[in-house]
């Protein structure tokens, strides 16, 4: 996030880096539909990192909704319907806070570190779902660490169990 910012905001290296570069780690769209006075369209970029991270939070937003709503997580069926509420206010969140960027990168005619506003965006309509639903306090304590530990701690069990029965 802070590095995002400093990057853009701070030098020009970013920017430089991200025009120069064609390869699989941006996507390019038009400012307009109009081209401009070199005849070519005017377009505005979104590198790889504002969408993978804000993915990455989404995913977990989704697993803390199947948490929530008991859908076990092993053995996984995908088409077994639960409610969604943090994923999809997250991801308003996010279509906002990019719609955001687009509007201030358009404005003033500047480079924008999208994150900036994709951060603030997911985590306060997240925290907001889960203020709404009197859930803060299960969001900030989700783990899936304790699972694993539950499970390994079990093997363990029953692995100290048939140690016992072969003596």
């Amino acid at each position: 996030f802070f590095y995002d910012i400093f990057w853009v905001f701070g030098t020009e290296v970013m920017v430089t880096v991200a025009k120069s570069l064609d390869g699989p780690i941006k996507i390019l769209f038009p400012r307009t539909l109009v081209p401009g006075p070199t005849g070519k369209l005017e377009m505005s970029l979104l590198g790889l990192g504002d969408i993978v991270i804000p993915g990455f939070f989404l995913a977990l937003l989704l697993r803390f909704d199947a948490h929530v709503a008991k859908v076990p997580c092993f053995p996984t069926d995908l088409h077994v319907p639960f409610p969604k509420p943090y994923f999809h206010s997250a991801l308003l969140g996010y279509v906002l806070g990019l719609a955001t960027t687009l509007y201030v990168m358009i404005v003033f005619e500047a480079a924008q570190p999208a994150l900036l506003y994709l951060v603030p965006a997911c985590l306060g309509s997240s925290l907001l779902c889960a203020a709404v639903r009197g859930e803060l306090k299960e969001l900030f304590e989700y783990s899936e660490e304790e699972e694993e530990e539950d499970e390994e701690g079990e093997g363990d069990d029953k692995k100290d169990e048939t140690s016992k029965k072969d003596d």
